[in-house]
């Protein structure tokens, strides 16, 4: 699954996890720590939506 932040677009894919943030392949999304933020712009997990 993918969750896109709202505010920005950044698209955080579950699957491919994210390198650069220390995130390995298959993490939830709902297993990313709760102080997580999107790289791009800095809003929290509440600001992201899974991807329709």
């Amino acid at each position: 699954m993918k969750y896109v932040c709202d505010a920005c677009g950044w698209v955080y894919d579950e699957e491919a996890g994210d390198a650069e943030l220390g995130i390995a392949p298959g993490t939830k999304f709902e297993d990313l720590p709760e102080d997580f933020e999107c790289p791009l712009c800095a809003v929290g997990k509440d600001m992201f939506s899974p991807e329709e």
